[in-house]
């Protein structure tokens, strides 16, 4: 399918809802929730794990920095485990993987916490990388509307399990091993759904003619710029996800109230994630987007650096909006700048490689520059300059234009 640049600009809003695309969009729903809980769960409960566990700060820190390699490797691989045995079956198995992972991880020990981990991580790098190709191949004209609400799916269990982590660890009798492994049932939920993709035996796979096939994503330079401004978009969420507890209590809020705050970033996300795609299969470029998320970023940082307290929920607004459009831009480039699924699968390895690369870079990056400065302005100001570097990417990536095939 050859499309010229542009034709997501009809997209369609209204999603055909035969019971074989229902189920089909409901399986897409389930696999989003399962695409950021199982790790937005940990954060709260490090506290806990180190404590029980005795590990130290720095084993318990890669708790986050072990599936975020684990995405940055895997990613370019997916491509090709999708093309050799099919896409719907590939996340299959990844469901399995994960679900595997989740009941691992608070079984015993260290051991099986970091075993989970890994698998966990393998899994999700793949359904990452392959649900917006999925999106593209079975709803062409409607990629923003689908992106949206697999987006909102994603950030929306991701808020939700950050709040819910102590609760559940609490009230349940079981710790955080109790809080840690309720995620599985969401996981399990998704595999029942997602069978009926496996039993359909699709054909209409990312299998596509050898010249199309032939595209050298890696030599793009188009392809490289969207990578870039995913990459740079993740290391921001994920240094915020890492920090921003710690600066706003050392700023003076208490502990609970902080992770409020992180809350609300996550929340004010949504709708945006919901919004944005749709916004951005409409229009020529993606200038505009690129510019407000840029400026929702900078505005929300020198907020939280210089602000006072009665304005950190204010700032902390701006970063989840800006949040929820730098990731859901990043999402439909995927499919706006390639023309095919294949295409979009390629791109999608390779942005989510380098950028979960740079997002395990991020947080460590960050601490260390905290480390040397004793404060948090110029760990800020990176991210500040991070911002402008996204809005630079970002005006490359919005152009209207499809990756060139050799």
């Amino acid at each position: 399918m050859n499309l010229q640049p542009g034709t997501l600009q009809q997209e369609q809003t209204k999603l055909d809802v035969k019971p074989k695309v229902l189920l089909l969009i409901i399986g897409i729903i389930f696999i989003g929730a399962n695409l950021r809980a199982p790790l937005t769960s940990v954060g709260p409960l490090v506290p806990s794990i180190r404590e029980s566990l005795g590990i130290s700060s720095t084993l318990a820190g890669a708790l986050t920095t072990v599936p975020l390699l684990a995405f940055a490797l895997v990613s370019p691989f997916a491509p090709k485990l999708a093309r050799r045995f099919g896409m719907e079956s590939v996340l299959f198995l990844s469901l399995i993987l994960l679900t595997i992972g989740i009941i691992l991880r608070p079984l015993s020990g260290v051991g099986t916490l970091f075993t989970g981990t890994i698998f966990l991580g393998l899994a999700i790098a793949i359904g990452n990388v392959l649900v917006p190709s999925i999106i593209k191949q079975n709803f062409s004209q409607s990629v923003g509307t689908m992106t949206g609400i697999y987006s909102v799916s994603m950030n929306l269990c991701g808020a939700i399990a950050s709040g819910l982590s102590i609760p559940i660890s609490s009230n349940s009798g079981f710790g955080w091993q109790g809080s840690l492994g309720y995620w599985g049932i969401i996981s399990i939920v998704a595999i029942l759904f997602w069978i009926p993709q496996i039993r359909a035996k699709r054909k209409q796979d990312i299998r596509v003619s050898e010249k199309q096939q032939s595209v050298n994503i890696w030599k793009s330079g188009l392809a490289w710029q969207v990578t870039v401004f995913m990459g740079l978009q993740s290391l921001i969420f994920y240094t915020i996800v890492a920090w921003l507890p710690e600066i706003l209590q050392q700023q003076g809020l208490s502990s609970s109230t902080a992770g409020w705050m992180l809350s609300l970033m996550q929340f004010a996300v949504l709708p945006f994630t919901f919004i944005v795609p749709i916004i951005a299969g409409r229009m020529k470029n993606q200038y505009l987007l690129v510019t407000i998320t840029a400026l929702l970023f900078i505005i929300g940082m020198i907020g939280i650096l210089y602000g006072n307290l009665s304005l950190i929920p204010l700032s902390v607004i701006f970063l989840g909006i800006g949040g929820g459009c730098a990731f859901s831009l990043a999402m439909m480039f995927f499919s706006l700048r390639t023309k095919n699924s294949y295409q979009a699968a390629e791109l999608s390895g390779m942005a989510q490689s380098i950028g979960y690369l740079l997002a395990a870079v991020g947080p460590t990056l960050f601490g260390v520059l905290h480390d040397i400065t004793h404060n948090w302005a110029i760990p800020l100001w990176m991210l500040v300059i991070t911002s402008v570097l996204i809005f630079i990417s970002g005006i490359g990536a919005g152009r209207n234009k499809y990756i060139e095939e050799k």
